[in-house]
């Protein structure tokens, strides 16, 4: 019997996240442009493709972007919000011929079964893509934690998937024509008050299964410390993310 899989992210944790994000841009305070520019390049892609689903099911979509296009098209469009549609759970068999999820791969369980429970709920010859957050990403924000908690360490952010590991993922969940690349998305602060907000608009903040302790007012203190640090030559931290896409045919 094969063995379940570690448990990283706490489900209950990554559903507040999720609607947070959602909550925030519903009330026109938070910002989207991380899931702006992945709904722009995936909707690039299907374009270049000249891809024209009868049924298309978006997870993750935060503005709508893929949904409204889609609808426009004559698409039957489902909608699964991250937190509430469960990716590690079997979905109807064969009944879309474009699933799209944006953001929230990276924070599942168990990837490996949920690439495979996308890959049956496609039709022959159907496309699934998704678009998240790599290795790679939010580096300054990494070297920050870590200062903030001095000698001791804790556990505050997840691993990353690389785009070798994604592609063997892929492989294994049998899809065809797999792809996998990266693209990076370049920011610049001034404030980590900013860098902290941006990552609760996007649901990046954490999820994970262990509980890590909160920042005490020392801790903040070296976090914004070595915030100033980093600064360059204009004033502005610079942070990137780099944006892991995988698709695959069934």
């Amino acid at each position: 019997m094969d063995k379940p899989p570690p448990t990283i992210f706490s489900r209950r944790q990554a559903t507040a996240k999720w609607a947070r994000s959602q909550q925030r841009n519903a009330c026109h305070n938070g910002t989207s442009f991380l899931s702006d520019e992945m709904a722009e390049d995936v909707l690039e892609r299907l374009d270049f493709i000249r891809m024209q689903p009868k049924r298309a099911l978006f997870v993750g979509d935060l503005t709508g972007l893929l949904t409204s296009t889609f609808h426009d098209r004559n698409t039957a469009v489902s909608i699964g919000l991250l937190g509430a549609f469960d990716e590690e759970r079997p979905a109807e068999r064969g009944g879309y011929d474009l699933i799209v999820h944006l953001r929230g791969l990276g924070h599942v369980n168990d990837l490996p079964g949920a690439l495979i429970h996308a890959r049956h709920a496609l039709a022959e010859d159907g496309l699934f893509i998704a678009a998240f957050p790599g290795a790679g990403s939010l580096p300054a924000l990494r070297r920050i934690a870590m200062a903030a908690d001095g000698e001791r360490v804790a556990p505050r952010m997840h691993p990353l998937i690389g785009n070798q590991a994604a592609a063997a993922l892929l492989q294994r969940a049998g899809f065809r024509k797999q792809v996998v690349d990266s693209y990076p998305i370049n920011l610049r602060y001034g404030a980590f008050s900013t860098m902290v907000s941006d990552l609760r608009d996007h649901g990046l903040t954490r999820a994970l299964a262990t509980p890590s302790p909160p920042w005490t007012k020392a801790g903040l203190a070296r976090a914004e410390a070595e915030f100033e640090a980093m600064r360059d030559a204009e004033g502005k931290v610079p942070e990137v993310i780099e944006i892991l896409v995988m698709s695959g045919w069934r």
